[in-house]
């Protein structure tokens, strides 16, 4: 090849490279939802596919009766429990405790909330002065909120202060106890074989030495490390104590949360309403002013790599999932020795965007419902919402609602938005999950406390039934208004080794 055309493909090339470059600078719309889900900036170049065409143009031309929507939008009746956490066991505190107790939580915020209220139960199994936990940087947000940034301190302190002492910090003899102390080497004041569901007697037994030899135990790692069975009565009234009236939001996050509630429950603008409903439709939606949903769209890559299913996003898509499961998995998949359709029949598939979009209208939800969605990013961006978006034009969410100043103290802070999040999710009519988990799980036990709408999607139900791509409209609507006509929020108590965080009747619960 002469020179000529060697540095005429040289300059091709480097042409090239300067597009990549500069293009998403300029047009940044075009690329964020590929930058922001994927981990090659052209992964998410096509379009995710629709994966049930066959069902969609029925639940954009279906037709609700008034009876309906009634019934989907009646509060729960009295169910013959209620909420008693809060009311004391008027058990005094001891003289003098034992010796400090540190806790170092991993996890995103719904799972420290839970270590939290273990660490508060540990420590008054142990008698000890509970140091206000740490929490770690998540490994996957990145996120470095502290406890302080998302949960008020001061009235976490004093609402326990007649159940145990609770300090801000160590006294300075201790204050070499730190979290890089215990990285660097083998400490002895560090407990780090604490099992899953350990027993009070474990913590007695093996904690308690620690503490009355040192002043002092540090407790790392400290996730789900504390039983569900066979702890004293008050022991458990504690925990849901914690959970249900300690921990309580700093004044910015709620302030807030307050402001998307009120814009949720206010008439969406003119023009968005009058380009998207007929005057019928308006009627409807005058009635239902001030009502929303709260869709906790649990589709973000931790989720998407982490279910080894496949979403119909092509061989682009297969690549990035592979990536991520190797990176944030190290290879180690869920049941990833079962088929894409094997999992989706035994309901261990997320729903997407779409699935939920289509679950909603089946449900019964008008395309004039005030939607917000409750996620940290959505793998695939927009081009993966859009479908949903079809089905409900009202669809907000915090960037929608806010502006960019309004979020300056939460952004690019995960636990702070999941924080807001579950301010919005609690205030809301009706909450709905796409996929289990700990955000899920600790919704469906808050809203159960007080009594509050709640849908559980039947996922092997909506597995299966997603499959058959034969099936009509009415004949699908049917099947899932049928399955899911006990799944609203009824109580269901807590069974053994079952969660007090997902199933707070009857240790937070009294009978009415």
């Amino acid at each position: 090849m002469s020179s000529k055309k060697q540095r005429s493909q040289t300059k091709k090339i480097a042409l090239c490279s300067l597009i990549v470059i500069v293009l998403p600078n300029y047009f940044p719309n075009l690329f964020s939802p590929l930058s922001s889900s994927y981990p090659t900036l052209f992964s998410e170049w096509n379009a995710p596919r629709s994966m049930h065409l066959h069902l969609l143009d029925g639940a954009l031309h279906q037709e609700i009766s008034n009876e309906q929507q009634a019934e989907l939008w009646s509060p729960l009746p009295n169910q013959g429990w209620k909420p008693c956490a809060e009311t004391s066991d008027d058990h005094a505190l001891p003289k003098k405790p034992r010796g400090y107790l540190q806790v170092f939580l991993d996890g995103g915020l719904n799972q420290q909330r839970m270590g939290i209220c273990d660490a508060v139960a540990v420590a008054k199994i142990l008698n000890a002065t509970l140091v206000v936990p740490l929490l770690e940087v998540n490994p996957v947000w990145k996120d470095t909120s502290s406890f302080e940034d998302i949960f008020d301190v001061d009235y976490f302190i004093n609402a326990l202060k007649f159940d145990i002492k609770i300090v801000r910090e160590l006294p300075q003899e201790f204050s070499w106890s730190t979290r890089e102390y215990y990285a660097t080497g083998i400490r002895a004041t560090r407990v780090k074989s604490a099992p899953v569901r350990a027993s009070a007697f474990w913590y007695l037994e093996n904690v308690l030495p620690v503490m009355q030899s040192y002043g002092i135990a540090a407790i790392a790692p400290f996730s789900h490390r504390l039983a569900f069975d066979n702890l004293p009565s008050d022991i458990q009234h504690l925990r849901c104590k914690v959970n249900f009236h300690a921990l309580v939001f700093v004044p910015h996050i709620r302030m807030l949360g307050e402001t998307l509630v009120n814009r949720l429950q206010s008439p969406p603008s003119i023009d968005k309403e009058l380009d998207t409903m007929d005057l019928q439709q308006s009627i409807h939606h005058e009635k239902r002013a001030g009502k929303y949903v709260v869709v906790h769209l649990r589709f973000d890559k931790d989720m998407a790599s982490h279910s080894a299913c496949d979403f119909r996003g092509g061989k682009a898509e297969k690549l990035a999932l592979a990536k991520y499961r190797q990176v944030l998995w190290q290879g180690r998949v869920l049941n990833s020795q079962f088929t894409d359709e094997e999992l989706r029949r035994q309901g261990r598939c997320p729903l997407t965007p779409e699935e939920i979009g289509i679950l909603l209208s089946a449900l019964g939800f008008r395309n004039d419902t005030r939607l917000y969605l409750a996620s940290h990013k959505v793998y695939g961006g927009e081009a993966r919402i859009s479908t949903m978006r079809k089905l409900f034009p009202f669809m907000e969410d915090k960037k929608s609602l806010v502006s960019d100043e309004e979020l300056t103290e939460v952004e690019e802070k995960a636990s702070m938005l999941a924080a807001v999040d579950y301010y919005v999710s609690m205030k809301s009519d009706i909450f709905i999950s796409a996929s289990p988990g700990n955000m899920h799980n600790a919704l469906l036990a808050h809203r159960a406390y007080e009594n509050l709408k709640t849908i559980r999607p039947n996922m092997v139900l909506l597995g299966k039934l997603f499959l058959n791509k034969s099936m009509e409209w009415a004949e699908f609507q049917k099947a899932v208004q049928d399955g899911h006509k006990n799944r609203r929020g009824q109580i269901r108590l807590r069974k053994e080794k079952q969660s007090i965080y997902t199933y707070p009747a009857p240790d937070c619960m009294c009978q009415a």
